[in-house]
């Protein structure tokens, strides 16, 4: 298999599992919110301030393309389901989708300077939940549980590309 794309709300633990099951698998870790910082010399939550969501979901998909030209292992930001771009790549690789409980993503995403959230994160993750349900599941092979240690995800994780590198 030749990549492996992580997406899921923000505080499901993209980044954290993501560096963890590269290590697991000896891959590539590529994370496109880093990706998206590295190219355009800004941090995600500044780009959101200064020039909106079209507009950096538009920049999002070009560190998406990034990504994937080098990493094993992607995870994206929470959002990039939104673009009908990014789920047509999305859908042609093999992606997984991170899912928890919201109190869980709640307090996972804690202080985080997340401009995206608002003034009620409790709130707006719940909104995100109910408007991206739909697209992780359109472009994911699975949805995967993330409301665990880390390294039980990550086991989960490697049995499935296993199991999905046996068929092929």
């Amino acid at each position: 298999m030749d990549r492996i794309v992580l997406v899921g709300l923000p505080g499901s633990g993209k980044t954290t599992v993501g560096r963890a099951l590269a290590l697991a698998m000896d891959q590539e870790f590529r994370d496109t919110d880093e990706v998206f910082a590295e190219r355009e010399g800004v941090r995600v939550a500044d780009y959101l301030r200064r020039e909106g969501e079209v507009r950096f979901r538009e920049r999002e998909l070009v560190a998406l393309h990034s990504a994937l030209e080098t990493a094993g292992v992607v995870a994206t930001g929470g959002g990039i389901v939104v673009s009908a771009a990014a789920r047509e790549v999305l859908e042609r690789e093999f992606t997984l989708w991170l899912d928890c409980a919201d109190e869980t993503l709640l307090r996972r995403v804690g202080e985080g300077d997340r401009p995206l959230l608002g003034e009620h994160p409790a709130q707006r993750l719940v909104e995100l939940r109910r408007e991206r349900s739909e697209w992780y599941r359109q472009v994911s092979r699975q949805r995967v549980d993330a409301d665990r240690e880390v390294d039980d995800v990550v086991g989960d994780l490697v049995r499935l590309v296993e199991r999905e590198d046996s068929r092929s």
